[in-house]
């Protein structure tokens, strides 16, 4: 067999895995939207007899026959991506026996129907259980792909971001905590007043208005679609890529803003280059990276005085006139700081203080440092440390997350990075395009996503994240940008 021969029989057989992965990814989305509450255990069989098939894929022998006769001196550099990319994955899942990767999809499914009960009764103990056996079978995964005395979080991290090690991740995010909390308690100190919006707001009119977000930054309403969940998130790739938002009566910002995260992550799937779709480069590069365009749209634009410029009278045309007196009224309404308990409504300042948080909790479980029984406790212990309050219960603390429920060890700190990558990429971005603010004031963001698809998107996964962000940015990843932007924003706003 020739190198080519073998390349291109590599390549459609990892197509036919990429399709397997994506109908996953649409069963999870149904689950979350769709699906009936008694569904829930035969949704767990689906899902575990589907991994046996994935896994049987991955690790189907042919692919290192195919592996071993592919001469890469003679490839293109898109091919020898390709061929990289494969041979990760290779490697990784042959590593991984059937059976645990069936007993994984099978706990994991069932577990987040489980943790959505608990939650609502306010129970830790009601999910502890299944979280013991997540914790158990991440600790085995990870022992399956850690070389030998490595760091098993490592592993687990690696499937997220690739290439990140908690030898530089851990210094990366807990130097951050300093300048968050001294940032945090001047602003506390410091009794500005803070506007506020009072309801109840039309749920209609929210889903209207966050069509609009949708509209406004560019998705492809032909390739997705927007839909309700108790929990925001993005489905999907290329031409069928999906999202959802939640509404409530009390606060539209909340469904405004989550719509505007989860297009982040939207348009950059959209993005992707269908050329090569379903071809491993076909494929965002990181979690890591994923969260940077979602945290660029929210927060960067989102939550400037220029896209509250546009913003203004879009509000009080849906909620009625008077609604928000000024767009500067609204800049100080969409940028409030309160410490609060829960990750997915807090404000930038306090945003990577509750990932870190997570971060060192789910490190230390895999290591074994911390065991379930204790983590409720060690969770309101190490809060009242960080954040100066006392959580008043599990629905507020450790119960508050999906993540643990799915088996997402190691996905956590890639929220922290897509911050700092966030940063990263603006500082770049308004370099390129000095005019942003005027054009994002109008209702203009073709220059964003025009530079965001060239310079991220259409990339794909051709080089490795680190290597990707330092390419479009110039340095190596930093946190300095992101701390410096939060610091000189708030202490305009609040006269520090």
């Amino acid at each position: 067999m020739t190198s080519l021969s073998a390349y291109n029989q590599l390549l459609n057989h990892v197509k036919q895995t990429s399709a397997l992965g994506q109908i996953a990814g649409v069963l999870s989305w149904d689950q979350e939207v769709m699906m009936p509450p008694n569904g829930a255990s035969m949704r767990a069989e689906q899902m575990g007899a589907l991994a046996v098939v994935s896994h049987a894929h991955q690790t189907d022998p042919r692919i290192g026959d195919w592996l071993d006769q592919i001469d890469e001196a003679s490839l293109s550099n898109l091919e020898k991506s390709n061929t990289r990319l494969v041979r990760r994955s290779y490697q990784r899942s042959i590593k991984i026996p059937a059976s645990l990767s069936e007993e994984l999809a099978r706990t994991t499914s069932h577990a987040q129907s489980i943790w959505a009960k608990a939650r609502a009764a306010n129970s830790y103990a009601d999910f502890a259980p299944n979280l013991s056996k997540i914790v158990d079978l991440k600790r085995q995964e990870a022992k399956c792909l850690a070389d030998s005395g490595a760091n098993l979080y490592d592993a687990l991290l690696n499937d997220f971001e690739p290439g990140m090690t908690t030898s530089v991740l851990q210094p990366l995010l807990e130097n951050m905590r300093p300048r968050l909390t001294a940032l945090r308690e001047k602003i506390a100190e410091s009794n500005h007043a803070q506007p506020t919006l009072t309801g109840p707001f039309d749920t209609d009119a929210q889903m209207k208005l966050a069509r609009s977000f949708a509209d406004v930054v560019g998705y492809n309403w032909d390739s997705g679609r927007l839909d309700l969940s108790v929990h925001p998130f993005s489905s999907g790739t290329g031409n069928d890529s999906r999202i959802t938002t939640r509404v409530g009566a009390d606060d539209p910002l909340d469904c405004l803003y989550s719509t505007l995260h989860e297009l982040g992550h939207a348009l950059y799937e959209q993005g992707l280059p269908q050329d090569v779709a379903l071809e491993p480069i076909c494929s965002y590069v990181s979690m890591g990276v994923h969260e940077s365009q979602s945290r660029l749209w929210e927060n960067k634009i989102g939550r400037s005085r220029a896209f509250c410029t546009w913003l203004w009278p879009r509000i009080n045309e849906a909620f009625g006139a008077g609604t928000v007196t000024s767009a500067d009224e609204l800049y100080r309404i969409i940028n409030r700081v309160e410490t609060g308990f829960i990750r997915t409504e807090s404000d930038e300042v306090h945003y990577n203080l509750h990932v870190l948080l997570r971060f060192e909790l789910e490190r230390d479980l895999i290591s074994g440092s911390l065991e379930v029984a204790d983590l409720e406790t060690e969770w309101n212990r190490r809060f009242k440390r960080d954040f100066g309050i006392s959580v008043p219960d599990a629905a507020h603390g450790a119960l508050q997350d999906v993540h643990w429920s799915a088996g997402m060890f190691g996905y956590f700190p890639t929220y922290s990075l897509g911050n700092i990558y966030a940063a990263q990429l603006n500082d770049t971005l308004r370099k390129a395009a000095p005019d942003l603010d005027e054009e994002i004031a109008a209702g203009k963001t073709e220059t964003a996503l025009h530079w965001l698809r060239e310079n991220i998107h259409q990339k794909g996964s051709l080089v490795e994240p680190d290597t990707l962000i330092e390419q479009v940015v110039g340095q190596k990843i930093s946190a300095e940008p992101l701390l410096n932007y939060l610091e000189d924003k708030y202490s305009e706003l609040f006269a520090l």
